[in-house]
This record gives C-alpha cells, structure tokens and sequence, in this order.
C-alpha cells in the first residue's frame, strides 16, 4: 500500500505490487498518485533507500522531497511513550543514505561515539540534511560494514574495500568489539613473509637495475645455496646475509661487507677478497682456497672473530690480514702467504700450517696445539705467550 504525504497533509491511497528496483517503485508511485515522488518512508518515518528493506504488507508514504509527516498525527512527528524519537532514522554518511533503526546503533556497543549520538534525543545536537536525515561526515565506504556488523555482529566487508580504512573508522566510533575483529582479520589477509632464497637470476636483474654509484645493502637476505660465482659483487653489504652453500668462486668481493654473515659450507675458490670485511662470520667448512686477501693499497682484510673451522684455505694470499681471535681449528692453511698476519689469540688447533710464510706474523696467545709447521718457507717468529 501506497499513501502520499505531502504539505496539505491529506493523502491518497492505492494498493500496487512492489517490485523491481526502488526507481521502478518510485515510477510506479508517481503514475498511481499523480505527483512526481522522490523519497519513500516506511510507516514509522524511515526513509527508504533499498526496496530490499520493504517488508510484506508496508504502508509506505511516498512524497516529492518534503520531509516526512505522519498524517495520522496532527502534523507531529511520532514520539513514543517515553517521548523519544521513532525508532527508525536515515543517516546522511558523506552524501550516501543509510536507513536503519536507533536501537541498532544502540544496542550492540552501547558505549560507542555512535550509540552516544543517537542514544538521546539532540544530546550531540545532531545536524539534519533538508530530507531529515543524520549529516555524518565520515566515508560511506568504509560506514556501511560498521553499520552492518552493530546490525547482525558478523564482520562482511564486500571485495575492493580496504580493510586498514574499516578499522580507522571502527576506531573513530569507538566500536572496540569491531576493532578487535578488524586487527585479526587485516593480519589473517597480509601475504606470508617469503623467505625463500634469491636465485642467481633474480640477482643479476637487481644487480643491473642499480646504478654503479649508488650502494648496495643486501642486509641480511637469504642467498643459500645460490649460484653468484664470477659476479661483481665489489663494496656490496653482505651484513648477516644468508650465503650458506652458495658457489662463490671466481667472485670479484673486494671491500665487501661480510660481517656477520653465514658462508658455511660455501666455495669461494679463487675469490677476489681484498680489503673484505668478515668479523664474526660464520664460514665453518668453507673452501677457500687460492683466494685473494692482499690489498696492494695497503687495506688489510679484516676476519676478526670470524669461525673458520675446517675451512681449506690452501694456497690464499693473506698478507697482513686480520684473524685476530678467530677459530681455525682443523684448518688447512697448507701453502698460504700469511706474512705479517695477525692471529693473536686465534684458535689453530690440529691446523695445517705446513709451507705458510708466517715472517712477522703475530702469534701471541694462539692456541697452536697439535698444529703442523712442517717445511714453512720462513723461519716462524713467534710473540711471546703462545700456547
């Protein structure tokens, strides 16, 4: 049933079939009752902005643009026992309608900026649009799963809408039940953390995309296993990267940082490492045999406290380089040029020194248990206080 209400307050009635969209209702009403209608209400004064919201057997009144005015009550609006509003009100949520129930808005979190607004009449002095309607300036996007959730308590958010802009607004309205549904289910929707090594072709794409003066900081990025050999990776930082068994031979690594970094198990065969940078690494296992540690400019490689358990550093070039108090045990330094080295306090158990240049090389303190010194080219000079 259909009743127009208009400034004269009188009304024409006619029962029609409510179907379609709300422009095929609002058609159909202008035809039956002769007027051009523009807002339709139910019997309560909610404005209806969905045909979905018209239930069996609504009386609706039907007007051109005027706010509603019951008819049947002296040209009052309908005030209950109490003398508080209807329950049904329509709010204006950035220029997008929105018709629901004050109990809604109430009920659900009753200590929200919301149900404060709307729980008595004019406390926030509620401004009205000319349709009567609640002005919020707020996003209507991101309104319509609040008011949805205070309607039915289940979090529905439509595809597109993001979730971050749900939350901000379930926190300006205080809806703390909201809030904490929002957190777990924007945490459940970000992607896992990819941990998965990078490939030596990924690599090389990121290595030509950088312009050669710009540095490179490959911080603790997971390389295991990779295949980087011959690549220039000079002045690169390497610090506490993953470079477990990759395949570094050949690799120009001249002044790269190292520190911290895990390279066990890895082949640096051959590898240019001058002026490197290796303090507390972890290279245990590692070959690195005819490697380059010699800096002709007088910078000295630095693996100070670095673990270089069993490594095969056979044949390197380690002039003047630093392994102050690093672990060699079991090592195989067979051949090496470690003239004027620093391995004060270094651990060379059971290590294989024989044919090393050892000429100024500061042993103090190192632990040279079990170690073989057999054939060295030099006459070994060691500093006092070594065990």
């Amino acid at each position: 049933m259909i009743s127009r209400s208009d400034s004269a307050y009188d009304s024409k009635v006619k029962v029609v079939a409510v179907y379609g969209t709300l422009s095929d209702l609002l058609s159909v009403a202008s035809s039956k009752l002769g007027i051009k209608a523009t807002s339709v209400y139910n019997g309560k004064g909610g404005l209806i902005d969905d045909i979905a919201l018209i239930r069996d057997d609504d009386v609706l009144f039907v007007c051109e643009g005027e706010p509603f005015i019951d008819p049947q009550t002296d040209c009052k609006p309908h005030e209950g026992p109490s003398g508080s509003h209807t329950d049904w009100l329509t709010l204006n949520v950035g220029g997008r309608y929105f018709t629901t129930t004050r109990s809604t808005l109430v009920n659900k979190e009753p200590d929200s900026m919301l149900a404060h607004m709307f729980k008595d009449k004019d406390v926030w002095g509620n401004k009205q649009d000319h349709r009567g309607a609640f002005l919020i300036d707020r996003s209507p996007e991101y309104f319509e799963p609040i008011l949805n959730y205070l309607r039915h308590g289940q979090l529905i958010v439509n595809d597109g809408i993001n979730l971050l802009g749900v939350l901000e607004e379930a926190r300006f309205f205080g809806i703390d039940s909201l809030i904490e549904h929002l957190e777990v289910a924007i945490k459940n929707s970000q992607p896992p953390e990819d941990h998965s090594p990078i490939s030596r072709k990924e690599f090389v794409r990121f290595l030509l995309a950088t312009p050669t003066k710009s540095e490179l900081r490959c911080q603790g990025l997971n390389f295991s296993g990779a295949d980087l050999s011959r690549l220039d990776l000079r002045y690169i930082n390497f610090k506490m990267a993953n470079l477990s068994r990759c395949n570094l031979a050949h690799a120009n690594l001249c002044f790269a940082n190292l520190e911290r970094a895990d390279l066990s198990g890895s082949v640096l065969d051959c590898a240019n490492l001058q002026g490197v940078k290796m303090l507390c690494s972890n290279a245990e296992g590692a070959s690195l045999k005819l490697c380059n540690f010699e800096d002709p400019s007088g910078l000295k490689a630095n693996l100070e406290g670095a673990n270089l358990k069993g490594v095969d550093m056979e044949g390197s070039q380690m002039t003047g380089i630093n392994l102050r108090v690093a672990t060699l045990k079991n090592a195989k330094l067979k051949n090496c040029n470690l003239r004027g080295a620093t391995l004060a306090g270094t651990d060379l158990e059971n290590c294989d020194l024989s044919g090393c240049d050892l000429q100024e090389a500061n042993l103090r303190g190192s632990n040279v248990k079990g170690a073989i010194f057999e054939e060295m080219l030099t006459p070994l000079h060691m500093s006092q206080s070594v065990r």
